[in-house]
């Protein structure tokens, strides 16, 4: 280690020494003393039409050898969910292959360093050993921004513990209908939690400064990350739910619901914004000039840089590429400047480049899109500080991180039941009854607590993913020593009577997906949740944990079970369930989204005309700490 760390340390010199004055010529961009403007202005005065395309171009991790960084310009690279220099890769494995990447890309004759980009939507969910924070529905029950802005922060230290400065995080859509698959990315159906939730912002990025202009983007030094709000607008309105369908919405729906936590995104100097893959009013918003240049960089002033989906203005066609050209001239003159292709990057660059020569596209257009993206290097430092050094690998979950991941469970799950007679409560439970019985799938299962986008895009199964505490652990760690948990998973009525247990913790929920995978019209338990429900709550007194990325259908089992809590996607950290089970916590939550009854309600919101919920918008009982001895 000592010797990686001398000899990056002599490159880094050698490139600050040549940062300035290359063959006698002083470079006005290379030099960190002259404002922003003049860097920007002198380097744009340099570059090609090739090297400017290049900027604009966003590949992924697997092609992005040295080799092409260098000889197509290479702006931008990102890891999509999976993408992983080796199987549970290390925080040094991460800022090798990330290094490696960007002395391609200084090796260019401009020497433009990259900007590395991945998804840490609940923390830096790609990669083994980070503490897995609950998913946004889980952090929007508590409705505590501070919170939320920890998490940020210590999402960019884990983030930048792996050579990475650029997040694509967080989400901010306001997901109307739970049959979505992405809803479990949402904060809440109520824009006034979103918006105060991109208070995650400014933990991600850093306090904007009081003088700073609205519309700037902001990065405060080397341990934060540049931040993306995302899917620019609408994704979460879609009609019957459907991802990436279309949302058909009257102008007072949208800028009522949908764009407002876009104004507190850009307040707080959000450096990146990315497309919804969804249509608005019919019009795929990836060919969206009138939102994405007319409202977003126009009226909202918005200064950073707009980045396309992946594979996003391939999807501007239906079918996907149908036509290409097309594709590439309606995304970039709607107003996208970094395109995020991510595979056939050379069809992009020669696409993109013909239609300038052919003056389809003017080089105004191209011109304005380098222009932001490069603001927003010069923003984050990358050009004085290109290179990632090991500064910051002792932050890849660490204890202070997964104690504060265990803290946002806590405050994130919600009570909806506690006894089947008010006065005859049944949480918080004992923690020394003499035999108690654990039950359900998602008991011991790392994987259904992360859900998707962890470790895969699709999510796994099962405790090797990563490291963390599955419920069932943290429950066998908080009862007392004397008490008996049994374990198991799908157990029948006659097992359950006959072992005479005090009470049963049941464990059910949905199993990880993400995006068009998750979309769902029936919204129900997995199998055998509802077999395990009615076998051991006709038999003992028991409390079901529902692990689920929504509301799902209960109504057929509430009156069987004597407490019900809703955990949500909690994460790695399962301990901050059975802190809350047992009373060394109260429960706080309180329901950012309508629990329905039946999905033949659906859409149902608060404030709707027919507004029959199961559990309303804002449920939640509260329980007091137990004081022991």
């Amino acid at each position: 280690m000592r010797r990686y760390s001398i000899s990056m340390k002599v490159f880094v010199l050698f490139c600050c020494l040549w940062a300035v004055i290359v063959d006698g010529e002083y470079l006005k961009y290379k030099d960190p003393k002259q404002p922003m403007v003049t860097r920007i202005k002198d380097l744009m005065n340099r570059m090609t039409l090739e090297e400017k395309i290049g900027q604009m171009t966003q590949i992924e991790r697997y092609l992005a050898s040295a080799d092409v960084m260098k000889q197509y310009f290479i702006g931008s690279v990102l890891s999509g969910p999976g993408s992983v220099p080796a199987p549970k890769a290390t925080a040094e494995d991460w800022i090798n292959a990330v290094n490696e990447i960007q002395k391609g890309a200084l090796s260019t004759r401009l020497g433009i360093p990259m900007i590395y980009g991945i998804d840490a939507v609940h923390g830096h969910n790609n990669v083994y050993n980070a503490t897995i924070f609950p998913h946004n529905i889980g952090l929007g029950v508590t409705r505590d921004h501070d919170l939320v802005k920890r998490i940020g922060a210590a999402t960019a230290l884990e983030v930048r513990a792996t050579g990475i400065p650029y997040a694509f995080a967080p989400s901010i859509a306001v997901c109307r209908d739970p049959r979505w698959g992405r809803c479990y990315e949402s904060y809440s159906e109520d824009h006034r939690i979103v918006q105060t939730m991109t208070e995650i912002i400014s933990g991600l990025q850093g306090d904007l400064p009081a003088d700073s202009r609205k519309g700037v983007p902001f990065v405060d030094g080397k341990s934060k990350v540049a931040a993306c709000a995302k899917h620019f607008v609408g994704d979460g309105g879609t009609v019957g739910g459907i991802d990436e369908n279309n949302t058909v919405i009257d102008s007072i729906g949208l800028f009522g619901i949908h764009m407002p936590a876009y104004y507190d995104s850009i307040i707080k100097g959000v450096s990146t914004v990315m497309v919804s893959y969804s249509s608005l009013n019919g019009i795929k918003m990836h060919a969206n000039r009138d939102f994405i240049t007319g409202f977003l960089k126009d009226i909202l002033n918005f200064k950073g840089f707009v980045i396309s989906d992946w594979q996003g203005i391939d999807r501007i066609t239906s079918p996907p590429h149908a036509n290409y050209t097309y594709s590439v001239q309606a995304g970039v003159s709607a107003g996208i400047d970094m395109v995020m292709v991510p595979i056939n990057y050379t069809e992009f660059i020669d696409t993109l480049t013909l239609l300038v020569k052919d003056n389809v596209i003017p080089m105004s257009r191209i011109d304005d899109a380098v222009k932001r993206i490069l603001r927003v290097k010069f923003t984050m430092g990358l050009f004085e500080n290109p290179l990632a050094d090991l500064s910051f690998v002792n932050q890849l979950g660490s204890e202070e991180h997964r104690e504060l991941a265990r803290e946002a469970v806590r405050k994130s799950l919600v009570l909806l039941k506690n006894g089947k007679i008010t006065n005859q409560p049944l949480l918080p439970l004992p923690k020394t009854a003499p035999n108690i019985l654990v039950a359900g799938s998602h008991a011991d299962n790392l994987g259904y607590q992360c859900g998707g986008w962890t470790i895969k895009w699709q999510g796994v199964t099962g405790n090797d993913l990563t490291v963390g505490t599955t419920i069932l652990s943290a429950i066998k760690k908080t009862v007392d020593p004397s008490t008996q948990v049994v374990y198991q998973q799908n157990p029948d009525a006659n097992f359950v009577k006959s072992n005479e247990f005090d009470y049963a913790i049941v464990v059910v929920g949905e199993v990880p997906y993400a995006e068009m995978f998750g979309d769902s019209t029936n919204l129900t338990i997995t199998e055998p949740g509802p077999s395990t429900i009615n076998n051991v709550c006709g038999a003992v007194k028991c409390v079901v944990v529902v692990v689920s990325g929504r509301p799902v259908v209960l109504e057929p089992y509430v009156d069987k079970i004597d407490a019900l809590v809703a955990a949500w996607l909690p994460g790695s950290e399962g301990q901050g369930v059975a802190d809350v089970l047992f009373g060394d916590y109260g429960f706080t939550g309180k329901l950012a989204r309508t629990w329905f009854k039946s999905v033949d309600q659906l859409p149902m919101n608060v404030g709707d005309r027919h507004y029959d919920p199961l559990f309303p918008f804002g449920s939640g009982l509260t329980t007091q700490p137990v004081t022991r001895n």
